[in-house]
């Protein structure tokens, strides 16, 4: 492309799927169970690794010493797979896929969850094999603001991080793409205010905004 990028590589959780909305409903609906309210404040980490065990150790000192672990998992995960039932693709992000094949532009996705957990997704939703490559969080040793799992998405993509591009919902995530010598489109997720998002090369209010080849050509060159 004339803009100079090669490829675009995509965060998931709250990016191409808003699995952030469903997750914090989850729990909420969990601390209601109890009669309690979930402090929302301190839900979200600032990093991609995996805060469960912290969030049931918090309902479990909030309720005290008859909570059962055991059912308030199967409960809460239950309550989770519901809504991950009719979950797909967030707005705008079916439309950029298909104007990145209309362009050329093979598409990764780079998140911190697991393996499993992507895919899983992306099987249900039908949208798998849209993505050449896909990098895990189950694959590099340390999760986002690292950047290991861009570094690893642009060897499998053989793409210069100069040459790609990188999508991210969180300023963590904009940390480990720029981290990673990528430039980085941020559509921030409802859970992170726009004003974070300082270091990303163009922050949007949504993917159904503006066309993919608008957004790419009103990024700096690097």
């Amino acid at each position: 492309m004339a803009s100079g990028i090669d490829a675009l590589v995509f965060d998931f959780d709250g990016l191409l799927m808003d699995t952030e909305s469903t997750l914090l409903e989850c729990w909420r609906a969990e601390w209601r169970h109890h009669g309690l309210r979930l402090d929302e404040t301190r839900f979200f980490a600032d990093h991609g690794g995996d805060v469960t065990e912290q969030r049931y150790a918090d309902l479990a000192a909030a309720v005290g010493p008859n909570y059962d672990r055991v059912a308030s998992h199967a409960r809460r995960i239950a309550h989770r797979d519901a809504l991950h039932a009719r979950l797909g693709l967030a707005p705008g992000i079916r439309e950029w896929l298909d104007e990145a094949g209309v362009l050329g532009l093979p598409v990764a996705v780079a998140s911190s969850s697991p393996r499993s957990w992507v895919e899983g997704h992306l099987v249900r939703s039908g949208d798998l094999d849209r993505f050449a490559v896909r990098a895990f969080g189950d694959e590099v040793p340390g999760h986002k603001p690292d950047p290991g799992v861009y570094l690893l998405a642009l060897r499998r993509l053989g793409v210069a991080p100069g040459r790609a591009v990188a999508f991210e919902d969180t300023p963590h995530g904009v940390a480990a793409a720029k981290a990673a010598g990528l430039r980085c489109i941020a559509v921030p997720n409802a859970y992170a205010g726009p004003e974070r998002f300082a270091a990303a090369d163009l922050v949007l209010p949504s993917a159904a905004q503006r066309s993919l080849a608008d957004v790419l050509a009103a990024i700096p060159l690097p």
